[in-house]
């Protein structure tokens, strides 16, 4: 099916694509011209060197070492060696704890964290213990 055409070869609209206009050819394109901005004179201190910037006001803090019994509480709380080690973080434990606080030196929480595995070994052990005592007597 074909679109009906105007003498001259362009499509024939029933109603013009504009209400009461008729067609129009596009105009023409219009030759590239480059933009250039308005002159404005440049601002007050323009070219002149920035003041100095303020220096920190404190220096960054020491960094704080951390209590080695701490770690060694830790450590042994999670590996327990036969419930050998359980007791030995309870004691390191402790220990670095008292450390810790006269002190001011990190691992706080390495030290609670081997006193805590340390005690459910401890828990562990007794019953253990307690079981192997009533199966013995039977």
């Amino acid at each position: 099916m074909t679109t009906p055409q105007e003498p001259d070869g362009r499509p024939y609209y029933a109603e013009p694509p504009v209400a009461g206009v008729p067609y129009a050819e596009p105009p023409a394109a219009q030759p590239y011209q480059q933009y250039a901005p308005p002159a404005y004179p440049p601002p007050p201190g323009y070219g002149q060197q920035p003041p100095y910037p303020y220096p920190y006001p404190y220096p960054y803090p020491p960094a704080r070492s951390t209590n080695g019994m701490a770690i060694a509480s830790m450590v042994l709380g999670i590996l327990w060696v036969y419930w050998i080690g359980s007791i030995l973080a309870l004691i390191f434990g402790y220990l670095a704890l008292n450390e810790i606080r006269r002190s001011k030196q990190a691992g706080e929480g390495m030290a609670i964290a081997g006193i805590v595995l340390g005690w459910i070994g401890v828990g562990v052990l007794a019953i253990v213990l307690l079981m192997v005592a009533t199966r013995g007597f039977r």
